[in-house]
């Protein structure tokens, strides 16, 4: 009986609920039945049909768009049942056009039908595939409160007559190639006096004047305009716009400053990143109690960090990366309930590092890098969700705190460049199974890496433990060392004395750097065999005297300098190569034929061996994308080979301290790209290059200790002559006559860098007539005066040519 009486009020409710069912259905059937469908104008069928024939549908445009609104489209059917067409539910007038991600590709034409759908009032044509310009006429659409051209790939000038929209109040044109001119861009900030989200992000408004911001009207919610090319002070009265909710300036060149009060109440998204603003991070700014995401990275503010920024409850990013702010964190904060990203990386904070941030029950990204932090890391009490953490380039000090250990969702922990020490302990890391990324460079740990343990980290990916002298590995068993997805490994200046072999097992490594090292004798075929992907290896710095093949197919970066080489292997160069250094070996011999096929090659250093012969002819032209070629103290014979022949982009050619001789090759007034030449120290004889004057780019010019004579004319035919020219070194030739006046006259470069030291050589510089003799040092910006003792410029000399040939 009891159970009866319980289950009694639940039949009641159910066939309440059942009621309530049917009286709903009812109700909408009778709803429907009173406002039916109406019935599209027969003009704004035709206008809309004449529109879709003009353009085209690519289903392949765009794999995110789901299908072609306008596939679906026919004439024989009321046009506001189409997909993406509403229609005013009295008069029929199509009063909504949304074909957005509709895969339309085609042009405007300027007479497009869509000029006739007079009651137009929401245009929505974003992420299609248009062509060419928007077309003017926009302006006969004069009921039209929202348009949106976002992503169309619309290029040139917006038209004048899109500013005459007064009743505007949502325009996005961003991510096309528009441009905006002053004149059209202030007529639409005075006409749109009812605009509330205004987008132009990557629309060049370089002629755009930011004081034209302030007529924007007070009604204004969102402004966008990313990477617009703005240039200028920003007006710091838009933040204190009423009703303003989102403000997106980054990536231009502004400057200004944040307001000291009356922020807009009602701000949520603020990101000034990559400007010039300056001054102080107000302390008003936690006034901003509605703001979920503030980037002010990269640009210039300076000063301590408000306490109150650190009470702000609903914020999710906090990114201050790239200024001078300086100071102590707090030790303990109020808010930051909900942050998600907190990043103050590069900038000039002191102190220990509180523990707080690694307690954040929602932070997954803490990056407090390139700062001035100092002492050791306190233990972490209850540690929560942070997935990725970068303390690397302080001043820290101490072991690794033990519960770091505990933070079980992190994949990825720098804590590369601080002074951390303690013994390494590959146990240590075996909790941290979601690991992706490891980096404990430059500090001072000791103890041996169990590779076989660490590599059970079954997802770690990048691994850094280069320069810890104290440091060292092992692979334990070998048999179960596998790493599965490890990509990058740096192992530089840990006393490696043997190639690790068991890295054929990782399959996917593309950057290999065992530089600085003790590895000695050959590295055999077998050693290095499976490395199918590996792009980058640096064996540099060892005692290496063999390498018996070139590991991998897919090589682009081979860095060997610095160990004792007698050969290069008798299998070719990897014809991906793009960086090639082979400097300071025992190489002897004659370059191999095989160097022609480096068609991609960047970089080619060979310096400071014992090659022989004559340059290989290809050198000249063999990469149309060759940056750098250093041959310099060999003993190459014959002729410099003919450079630049076709087009090429060359900018440092070293071929200084050998025994080349004959004429220079007039090509080389072909490499305009050229910036750094030297054949000091060789056997060259030839007049004073004064053709080289057409280089616009040719900072450093060295032909000392060679056989170049006759005077130094400079032809009046060559212009510009030497214009970029900063260092010049023609000394210990056999040059004649006096020193023209002209060839200073023609070195702006050197002069605008002597005027920053004329007080050095003052007199010497003011009355050149009395040292027109037979040899010139140019030293740039260290002296001028022919008088000098080499020994006493040489050193400066050095660290600018080094800065030529490495960068």
């Amino acid at each position: 009986m009891g159970k009866f009486i319980w289950l009694c009020p639940i039949r009641s409710l159910l066939f309440v609920l059942f009621f309530l069912s049917v009286v709903d259905s009812f109700l909408s059937l009778s709803s429907s039945s009173l406002n039916p469908t109406p019935l599209c104008l027969p003009e704004d069928t035709s206008a809309l049909l004449q529109f879709n024939n003009t353009l085209f549908i690519d289903e392949s445009a765009h794999d995110l768009c789901p299908y072609p609104k306008t596939k679906s489209w026919n004439e024989s059917t009321n046009c506001c049942t189409w997909e993406g067409v509403t229609c005013n539910e009295v008069t029929g007038q199509v009063i909504s056009l949304d074909l957005s991600c509709s895969m339309l590709t085609g042009s405007l034409s300027p007479n497009t039908s869509l000029f006739r759908l007079q009651g137009l009032k929401r245009l929505d044509l974003s992420f299609n595939n248009f062509s060419g310009s928007i077309p003017s006429g926009f302006s006969q659409l004069v009921s039209l409160t929202y348009l949106n051209f976002f992503g169309c790939s619309f290029s040139g000038s917006v038209p004048l007559d899109i500013s005459l929209l007064s009743k505007l109040i949502s325009l996005d044109l961003s991510t096309n190639d528009l441009k905006f001119d002053r004149q059209s861009f202030d007529m639409l900030t005075r006409n749109f006096s009812k605009l509330e989200n205004l987008v132009l992000d990557l629309v060049n408004m370089s002629d755009v004047v930011p004081t034209s911001f302030m007529n924007l009207p007070s009604s204004l919610k969102q402004l966008g305009i990313k990477f617009c090319n703005l240039k200028g002070k920003f007006p710091t009265e838009i933040f204190q716009f009423r009703y303003l909710e989102y403000v997106d300036l980054s990536l231009n060149s502004l400057t200004g400053y944040l307001p000291s009060s009356n922020w807009s109440s009602h701000l949520k998204y603020i990101d000034l990143n990559d400007n010039q603003f300056r001054g102080s991070i107000p302390a008003s700014i936690g006034n901003l109690t509605k703001i979920t995401f503030l980037d002010l990275s990269n640009n210039e503010f300076q000063g301590q960090l408000p306490s109150a920024l650190f009470s702000l409850k609903q914020l999710t990013d906090l990114v201050l990366s790239n200024n001078s702010l300086e100071g102590l964190l707090p030790t303990h904060v109020r808010g930051f309930q909900d942050l998600k990203v907190l990043c103050l990386s590069n900038n000039l904070l002191t102190g220990a590092i509180p523990s707080w941030p690694f307690t954040l029950p929602s932070l997954e990204e803490l990056d407090l890098s390139g700062n001035r932090l100092s002492g050791p890391i306190n233990q972490i009490q209850k540690p929560k969700s942070v997935q990725k953490v970068d303390l690397g380039y302080n001043e820290i000090h101490g072991e690794i705190p033990s519960s770091f250990f505990d933070l079980v969702n992190l994949t990825e922990l720098d804590l590369s460049s601080n002074n951390f020490n303690g013994v390494i302990n590959s146990v240590m890391f075996s909790k941290l199974e979601n690991l992706l990324t490891l980096d404990l460079s430059s500090n001072s740990f000791s103890g041996v890496i169990k590779l076989d343990v660490l590599s059970k980290l079954k997802r770690l990916m990048k691994l850094n433990l280069s320069n810890n002298t104290l440091l060292s590995w092992s692979t334990g068993s070998g048999s179960n060392t596998t790493f599965q997805e490890l990509d990058t490994l740096y192992f530089s200046s840990c006393n490696v004395r043997q190639f690790p072999n068991f890295l054929r097992s990782a399959k996917k490594l593309s950057l290999l750097d065992l530089s600085n090292n003790s590895i000695q004798g050959s590295i055999f075929k077998w050693e290095s065999e499976g490395w199918e992907q590996l792009i980058v290896l640096n064996l540099s710095y060892n005692s290496l005297t063999g390498l018996e093949h070139f590991p991998g197919k897919n090589l682009k970066f081979l860095d060997l300098r610095s160990n004792q080489l007698h050969n290069l292997p008798l299998t070719p160069l990897p014809p991906s190569l793009q960086g090639f250094w082979i400097s300071n070996n025992n190489l002897t011999g004659k370059i191999p034929p095989s160097i022609c096929n480096l068609t991609s090659l960047d970089v080619l250093d060979m310096s400071r061996n014992y090659l022989g012969g004559v340059i290989p002819a290809c050198l000249g032209n063999f990469s149309h994308e060759i940056l750098n070629i250093n041959l310099q103290m060999n003993k190459f014979r014959g002729k410099i080979p003919d450079f630049c022949v076709d087009d090429n982009a060359l900018m440092n050619l070293a071929l200084n301290d050998n025994q080349l001789e004959g004429l220079l090759p007039r090509s080389l007034s072909n490499c305009t790209s050229l910036k750094f030449l030297n054949l000091a120290n060789n056997k060259l004889s030839d007049t004073f290059p004064h053709w080289l004057g057409v280089l616009p780019d040719l900072q450093v010019l060295i032909l000392r200790f060679n056989n170049f004579q006759g005077p130094l004319s400079i032809s009046s035919d060559t212009k510009p002559s030497f214009s970029s020219l900063q260092i010049a070194d023609l000394s210990q030739n056999k040059f004649t006559g006096l020193l023209p006046t002209t060839f200073f006259q023609n070195l702006d470069a050197l002069k605008h860098a002597i005027s920053k030291h004329k007080s050095m050589f003052q007199e010497a510089w003011e009355n050149l007539g009395l040292y027109q003799h037979l040899a010139l040092d140019y030293y740039g910006q260290i002296s001028v005066n022919v008088t000098t003792k080499r020994s006493e410029i040489r050193v400066g000399v050095q660290k600018i040519v080094t800065h030529f040939l490495w960068h």
